[in-house]
């Protein structure tokens, strides 16, 4: 006679539609086909370490739960321990538990020691875990225990959590690992992570069982996001009095980039009051479009700064949006009152970047200088949870290489590398690579103190799929409009149909414009003479069109040839010669869109 575990093996296969049902047992309900297929090789091999890897929205926790009632109905273990990296996770967790039937105490505290026999489990933070790793190996020790660590890469943020995960849960019946991010910017390992050998010597993690986003995205489990990439001039001045003028997304050192994006971020600046407005009418446009009550969520750099995109929000909308500080201890009950409502914004510092179960949110500002892989996708994981057939995410962002690079690789496996004696650069130069990788809370030698004096903003391309869809030299506010007015609900082929037609549309009025300049010219001019002809407009005003216009073709030269767009720049460069794009002359533009054209 075979056990429950055993006889649900061998009937949940990839072709049924539910798993056995049990009348008293909440869990025992319609599973998705990954969650289907992940829990069929669970219980086939019934391993004492799992690592399941699933995109953020795919359902890891509905996953887990129901590994953890087939274990505790055929007495596998007698007790669950969830360790979860913030103290709102936990509380999510019990919630999502109890709810399955599995009551769990999240407000286990490591002075009480036990909790109640009406629990079947507790959870807790990975801090919690460090400050007592000895009482949570005791309470392992002592029951059969399976220990559920949820996004289990924060198990390596720091040799003390690491070593203390380690001491307490070596005793654990079962471990369960669960992430949907499962790579980090250092060599710091995970516990009980397996890691197998690449043939240059670094050790990569194995999961047993990956669900990455384009297979979530192709089952209809989670949202397409249309990144949209705003660029504009940001000046500073220097601590030495010196100003400087650059614009977001063209080739600018590791420092000039660093200044030119938080000048952007400056809550004083036009940048970011343009990108919310921008935003804002999105957000509407998807509540007019059949999503109701779509939310809109910025993730700022700091509570200074998240406390002024609020008050920005509030004049713009008249609505006083939701404002979570990590440090406040009402924010998991604010989050959850959000979550619950159809307010239109909330503004987070970090709290909110990961594991934050809020399903109706569908626009994002990424208007923070944090730039880690790691950061990015779980700051987008919270935007791709679907609800509903054809819903869309639009994610709003500052036109920085790093970020760009990352948005088109959103669909990208990662996986965490250890000892890789050259990481990869992912086509980023050398210095923005190194400034990705590092944390922004500290001022380094490349962050010298200076004074953010303006930014402007204006779309600079449009992100999707991998794809950048390069917007056109027309008035912004067309350009703008046209890429804003993306219906609410589409099936994610006809979002890049739609895309590449507004693209095309484009590439056709400015070839007509073009042949107009030309026309008007006499037809004996250069398409640069054309452009030199062409009004009273003022060197600075001419300077931004062209560089606009380069700018434009550059995403398009992306689009077809894959290469990055610093390596576009530079490669210009070297062919025409002269300074970087921020210091070129009319005519150096000019010549440098002719030879664009023509590649």
């Amino acid at each position: 006679m075979c056990s429950r575990g055993e006889e649900l093996a061998l009937t949940v296969s990839d072709d049924t539609v539910t798993a056995p049902e049990r009348m008293d047992d909440a869990t025992a309900k319609p599973l998705r086909t990954w969650q289907r297929r992940a829990l069929t090789q669970y219980l086939r091999s019934r391993p004492r370490d799992f690592l399941a890897v699933a995109t953020p929205g795919a359902g890891k926790t509905v996953f887990a739960l129901r590994v953890a009632a087939e274990l505790l109905s055929d007495r596998t273990v007698d007790q669950i321990t969830v360790v979860t990296p913030t103290e709102h996770l936990k509380h999510q967790w019990a919630e999502a538990a109890n709810l399955a039937g599995i009551p769990i105490d999240s407000n286990f505290s490591n002075a009480a020691g036990t909790t109640s026999a009406d629990y079947r489990g507790v959870a807790m933070t990975y801090a919690q875990v460090a400050a007592h790793p000895t009482l949570h190996r005791v309470r392992t020790e002592r029951r059969k225990t399976l220990v559920v660590l949820d996004e289990i890469h924060h198990a390596g943020d720091a040799k003390s959590w690491g070593d203390a995960v380690q001491e307490a849960f070596t005793p654990a019946t079962r471990r369960l690992g669960l992430t949907g991010t499962p790579f980090r910017s250092d060599d710091s390992p995970i516990p009980f992570v397996t890691y197998a050998e690449d043939p240059d010597g670094s050790w990569r993690s194995a999961a047993d069982y990956s669900y990455g986003y384009s297979d979530a995205l192709a089952d209809g489990v989670v949202r397409p996001v249309v990144f949209l990439a705003y660029s504009g001039e940001a000046s500073w001045r220097t601590s030495a009095g010196d100003e400087f003028t650059a614009r977001l997304g063209e080739p600018l050192t590791a420092e000039q980039t660093a200044r030119a994006w938080r000048t952007a971020l400056d809550p004083a600046g036009e940048w970011i009051p343009s990108v919310l407005h921008s935003a804002d009418v999105r957000l509407q446009q998807l509540r007019d479009g059949g999503v109701p009550d779509a939310g809109g969520l910025v993730v700022a750099s700091d509570q200074e700064s998240a406390r002024a995109y609020a008050k920005i929000l509030h004049g713009i909308t008249g609505e006083q949006p939701t404002v979570v500080l990590s440090d406040d201890p009402g924010s998991s009950k604010r989050i959850g009152e959000f979550a619950e409502s159809t307010d239109r914004w909330m503004v987070a510092v970090r709290m909110v970047s990961e594991g934050v179960d809020v399903p109706r949110l569908a626009v994002g500002v990424y208007a923070t200088s944090a730039s880690t892989p790691l950061f990015f996708a779980q700051v987008i994981g919270r935007f791709v949870r679907s609800r509903q057939e054809g819903e869309t995410a639009s994610v709003f962002l500052p036109s920085v290489p790093v970020l760009l690079e990352l948005a088109s690789e959103l669909e990208a496996q990662r996986d965490h590398v250890l000892g890789k004696p050259d990481r990869e650069k992912d086509g980023l130069d050398d210095e923005l690579l190194a400034d990705a990788n590092r944390t922004k809370d500290e001022q380094t030698e490349e962050e010298k103190p200076f004074t953010s004096l303006r930014a402007s903003a204006e779309l600079d391309q449009v992100i999707y799929d991998g794809d950048s869809f390069g917007t056109a030299a027309l008035a912004q506010t067309e350009e703008e409009q046209d890429y804003l007015g993306l219906p609410g609900l589409l099936e994610p082929d006809q979002v890049r149909a739609l895309l590449r037609k507004r693209q095309e549309e484009q590439l056709e009025n400015r070839s007509r414009d073009a042949a107009a300049r030309d026309g008007s010219a006499g037809g004996s001019e250069s398409q640069g003479a054309a452009h030199r002809a062409s009004g009273n407009a003022s060197v600075t005003e001419r300077r931004t069109a062209l560089r606009k216009e380069l700018n434009a073709l550059v995403g398009m030269y992306h689009h077809r040839t894959r290469k990055p767009h610093a390596a576009i720049h530079n490669e210009l460069r070297k062919t025409c010669g002269g300074p970087p794009t921020a210091m070129a002359t009319v005519e150096q533009l000019e010549e440098r869109i002719a030879t664009l054209r023509s590649w």
